[in-house]
């Protein structure tokens, strides 16, 4: 990081542009040089950090000291950190492309955090007009007309989403629509921004989130591989009921499988959040056989407090 902080206040040489890339384990950023960080962020400083092998869940077997899940909440504080969770491939090219943009195009005093994992997982092409939303925070990678629910999820819990819609589709007959959510920070900074805006008389534009989301009452179910205050800091914005999932507590030694749910962000444990919510106050008992079938441990002590 500190090669990183000099380079990065160098952007030419021998007359061409450059912009330092610093790859590295996601947990061994934010968490363990958090000051450097803040020092190359006053330097005004620009470049790509790439935490790889990011989440709590995708870096299985290495337990407490190497598992992320706070890197993206540490990154929000820094204002002129922009940061991303992507999924797919397509996805990091196009925040790549926008960062050069932004960094040399616009000569713009800020440097990007975008984390990836090590799955190995398809890749599939960009859905046409995606590209505005995988920049702003979130785009509709499974559309559904009238869906019952929406599932918001990012980096490889989007994977566990995907899953989750087609089990309620399987078992209970629920519509779930499926949104990749590229970065749940920059979704809450504009959410912030365009209430102060509507606050002080400026503009009474929405905030992106809410946008995206109008026009129905389905509940949302929000993931990520990080704590959940990542995901919870767009709830102020989701114009429907929304429920944030996340992997609070310490890494452990396990398979990504067992991880997930024991952190309850697993395909079965969306589904279910998904369905409880749309059952709330009305047949508990069909919420209780569903995580029977699901063959979910509904007693099992809170992942933050083991």
């Amino acid at each position: 990081i500190a090669s990183w902080t000099a380079a990065a206040t160098s952007y030419s040489v021998h007359g061409t542009l450059m912009l330092p890339f610093y790859i590295y384990y996601s947990m061994f950023g934010f968490q363990r040089i958090g000051d450097l960080i803040w020092a190359a962020a006053d330097q005004r400083a620009r470049g790509f950090l790439i935490g790889a092998t990011s989440g709590r869940t995708t870096l299985a077997g290495e337990g407490l000291q190497h598992q992320d899940g706070n890197s993206h909440l540490l990154a929000s504080t820094v204002p002129n950190c922009v940061s991303y969770d992507p999924a797919y491939a397509y996805e990091v090219a196009v925040i790549m492309q926008d960062g050069m943009r932004r960094m040399l195009g616009n000569n713009e005093d800020v440097f990007y955090y975008v984390t990836v994992s090590n799955e190995n997982d398809a890749q599939p092409s960009m859905p046409d007009g995606a590209e505005e939303g995988i920049k702003r925070g979130m785009y509709c990678l499974q559309p559904q007309e009238n869906a019952d629910v929406r599932l918001l999820a990012s980096g490889p819990i989007l994977k566990e989403a995907i899953a989750a819609a087609a089990l309620l589709k399987e078992k209970q007959g629920i519509n779930a629509e499926v949104w990749s959510v590229t970065s749940y920070t920059e979704l809450s900074r504009d959410g912030v921004a365009a209430q102060r805006d509507e606050r002080l008389g400026v503009d009474s534009r929405q905030p992106f989130v809410t946008q995206q989301l109008a026009g129905s009452a389905a509940p949302v179910i929000a993931a990520s591989d990080y704590v959940r205050a990542v995901a919870d800091s767009i709830r102020a914005f989701v114009p429907a009921a929304c429920v944030t999932l996340g992997t609070d507590g310490f890494g452990r030694s396990d398979t990504r499988a067992n991880l997930r749910d024991f952190f309850e962000v697993d395909a079965r444990w969306i589904a279910y959040t998904a369905f409880n919510e749309l059952m709330r106050g009305k047949n508990p008992e069909a919420v209780k056989q569903f995580a029977q079938e699901l063959d979910l441990d509904l007693s099992k002590p809170l992942p933050a407090s083991v």
